[in-house]
């Protein structure tokens, strides 16, 4: 970045510019400060519009991959920060102090994720079933067991030590699916699937895998060159594009997004039931090619959280 200073019928013209290469061409990035300014004003200017400056010449260099840009930098900024204290905060608490808020996220996830596929468990049912070993009355052993399976399949997520894999998800799915889908758990689809709402139709059964393979590869390739948030994003939505399961996808993908932010060092999230709106929102303008409404919510719960597990 320099100072730029333009004559014109007397009158100095003052610009902060950066030229940059974009493919065989070069480009120069100005932002316009004022004219006719004494050095304390140019610097005072410079202040001022530098974040946007950076963010132009960040959005000139990488016009050709706005995934780069999507969340600008005092945004990411904020959001180390949070990481920094998240992590600070998790090195305070005891034991049971650790207990009380696994208890606490594990109940209200398994209750809003299971919620936002239809199941009618209450979130006091839901505690009971995980952690009091009591069976509410009136409610079907499927949903029972969708609550149980959902509390094993987070502990297989967040005590795993490697990262994600076809391997693991498809173990993720088959806990997920224990007692409920027992030929199909741990499966890939063998039929076609709809996703309500949704304008996009998942790929046929006999693309499923490769797909869910491609998926893969980009993850492999692209998990250190984008931003950890942008990457869960664009995996929740790739994973949900694919609906890779006859049954359990929206839950299975829920605990994909969260695995990558921890293993990132974020907090953990939860959508809640009584926003499902603004998620299937949220994805619907994803399936259009815009991540940030997705990426906007996640950063929302993080902003937002509360345990420390």
């Amino acid at each position: 970045m320099h100072l730029e200073i333009q004559v014109k019928n007397g009158k100095k013209y003052y610009y902060i510019t950066e030229t940059i290469r974009q493919s065989d061409k070069w480009k120069k990035v100005r932002i316009y400060l004022g004219h006719d300014l004494s050095k304390k004003e140019i610097s005072s200017k410079i202040r001022e519009r530098i974040v946007e400056f950076n963010e132009k010449t960040a959005r000139s260099k990488n016009q050709f991959d706005p995934l780069l840009v999507l969340i600008p930098e005092p945004q990411i900024k904020e959001l180390e920060a949070i990481k920094k204290e998240y992590k600070k905060n998790l090195g305070k608490i005891d034991k049971l102090q650790y207990q009380n808020h696994y208890e606490n996220f594990v109940t209200q996830f398994t209750y809003d994720t299971n919620a936002i596929e239809g199941s009618t468990l209450s979130l006091q049912d839901t505690s009971m079933i995980l952690f009091e070993k009591t069976v509410p009355k009136g409610k079907s052993l499927k949903e029972i067991s969708e609550a149980q399976n959902h509390k094993d399949a987070f502990d297989l997520m967040l005590h795993y030590k490697g990262d994600i894999t076809t391997r693991l998800v498809l173990r993720i799915h088959k806990v997920l699916m224990h007692n409920i889908l027992w030929k199909y758990a741990g499966a890939f689809r063998d039929v076609s699937v709809y996703i309500r709402g949704a304008s996009v139709k998942p790929p046929p059964s006999e693309k499923v895998e490769q797909e869910f393979k491609q998926l893969m590869i980009w993850y492999r390739r692209n998990k250190k060159k984008y931003h950890p948030i942008v990457v869960a994003a664009l995996m929740h939505h790739g994973f949900e594009s694919i609906h890779p399961f006859r049954d359990g996808n929206g839950r299975v993908g829920r605990l994909i997004l969260n695995f990558i932010l921890r293993k990132n060092g974020f907090p953990l999230i939860d959508i809640k039931y009584k926003d499902r709106e603004s998620y299937y929102d949220a994805l619907s303008k994803a399936d259009e090619g815009n991540l940030k409404p997705l990426t906007d919510l996640i950063i929302k719960y993080i902003k937002e959280h509360e345990a420390c597990i």
